[in-house]
């Protein structure tokens, strides 16, 4: 796959603003020669020189030129660094200059895209790139940096492999009708696809915390009015985010906090409490928090610890979480188990006792004096993206997708295997499940796809 666009593209590759020193790149087939004609010496490849930049006689700037002849470069074509002082000025006018002699301006993320149009990196390598820049946190920054090395794609590639061999096999039973049975059984094709299936699965679960350690885990703050999930907030992000009064149903809109806890970045969400209200207000604020429980990542359900004592309950059970789940809405219906976290705040007015069994879903906790909160950061940050057996590579949404989506076309081939519904049909859903695979790497991506990929990216990468 080779880049359409050959025209000589150009951007400012550090960020805006004032530095010592500002980047400017050129990429295209008259790179070298556009350079060459601003500097004093004489190119050659991958050699740092100092030179002096001049234009119309004017001394503009001065600094280094590196030239990176194609296809050893980033993007595969003849690349040149003009690195000169950072004022916005002086790099403006350096960026005329190129576009006046016959360079146009790089459209966001187009180095990138043309890296991958001329097959120096496939899509996800690109996109790793773009989280790369925007980590947020050391661990992050590592799984993003895996993902630039291949881990991740190199994982769906394998997968793709497999899937493609079985295919050849499912394609040979078509071909002959009357053994056709007896082919894809001699083949394993349904042992194939359980294991397919399964490995899928396992790939899909670490993608899923690649995508929340990169682009971070909303955990929605949700409950009862007055059971402390704003001060919760505020203990948590260490600042005066949230109003904290003893009025209940103080909060009535969502209030959001970016963190960041033991290197995961966390997107902690306060929503209004959780009742019925004749308060037109709050009660559209209560409807909000409703729509951020489904829509988060992680649920953490706070309760006071004085009402657990209250209620005379002798311990915390999986009933009674149960319970106190369907008392909020039948939470524990709507949210997965493993997305869910029962917080008992104020305990500085009292313990109450959980049971062994469901204590690695409870957190004790008192926001006013701080107790139990690094634990409870502790499990957040587990649950977004650092625990078990994360294989630390960084993925995003659409990759999540494309994953579920293919384990989906493969359970539909093993009903169709299952009833002998003939291999064409068979076949037909594993095309789909490679073709969505496919998609993940970019072997096989729509151009609008690649469009909004690539427009999300800063100019000059």
């Amino acid at each position: 796959m080779a880049a359409t666009d050959t025209d000589l593209i150009c951007a400012i590759a550090t960020p805006p603003g004032e530095g010592g020193v500002g980047v400017i790149r050129l990429s295209g087939p008259s790179a070298k020669e556009l350079a060459q004609s601003l500097v004093t010496v004489e190119l050659k490849p991958r050699r740092a020189h100092y030179s002096r930049f001049i234009a119309k006689d004017e001394i503009l700037d001065d600094g280094i030129v590196i030239w990176f002849p194609g296809p050893n470069s980033f993007t595969g074509e003849d690349i040149v660094e003009l690195q000169g002082h950072g004022g916005p000025v002086v790099q403006q006018t350096l960026l005329n200059t190129l576009c006046e002699r016959g360079a146009r301006l790089a459209r966001p993320g187009e180095f990138s895209e043309r890296a991958f149009l001329n097959g120096k990196l496939d899509l996800v390598q690109a996109e790793a790139i773009a989280d790369l820049i925007a980590a947020k946190s050391t661990a992050a920054a590592k799984a993003a940096l895996s993902s630039f090395q291949g881990v991740f794609s190199e994982k769906v590639t394998a997968l793709a492999n497999r899937l493609k061999r079985m295919r050849v096999e499912i394609e040979a039973a078509i071909d002959f009708p009357d053994e056709d049975i007896e082919i894809l059984e001699q083949a394993q094709v349904a042992q194939t696809l359980a294991v397919l299936i399964d490995d899928t699965k396992t790939l899909l679960a670490q993608a899923e915390q690649g995508r929340k350690l990169s682009q971070g885990m909303t955990v929605a703050l949700v409950g009862e009015p007055n059971v402390g999930k704003s001060s919760l907030l505020n203990a948590l992000s260490g600042e005066e985010a949230a109003i904290v009064t003893e009025i209940p149903g103080t909060t009535r809109d969502l209030l959001k906090v970016d963190v960041v806890i033991n290197g995961v970045p966390l997107r902690l969400v306060d929503t209004a409490g959780l009742r019925d209200s004749d308060d037109a207000v709050e009660r559209i604020g209560v409807e909000r928090a409703r729509e951020q429980i489904t829509n988060a990542d992680y649920v953490a359900v706070v309760m006071s610890a004085s009402t657990l004592l209250s209620s005379g309950s002798e311990a915390v059970s999986q009933d009674f979480l149960l319970q106190a789940l369907d008392n909020l809405g039948g939470l524990g219906t709507t949210v997965a188990a493993e997305d869910l976290h029962l917080v008992i705040n104020k305990i500085d007015l009292g313990v109450p006792v959980v049971d062994q069994a469901i204590r690695h879903r409870v957190s004790l906790v008192s926001a006013k004096e701080g107790d139990g909160l690094k634990a409870f950061a502790a499990a957040l940050a587990n649950a977004g993206g650092t625990g078990g057996d994360y294989a630390g590579f960084s993925a995003r949404a659409r990759h999540v997708q494309a994953l579920q989506n293919t384990c989906e076309r493969l359970k539909d081939a093993q009903v169709s295997l299952s009833r002998q519904n003939g291999p064409e049909l068979v076949a037909e859903d594993c095309l789909l499940a490679h073709q969505t695979l496919g998609e993940i790497v970019g072997t096989l991506t729509p151009d609008d796809l690649l469009g909004e990929i690539f427009s999300t990216f800063c100019i000059g990468k």
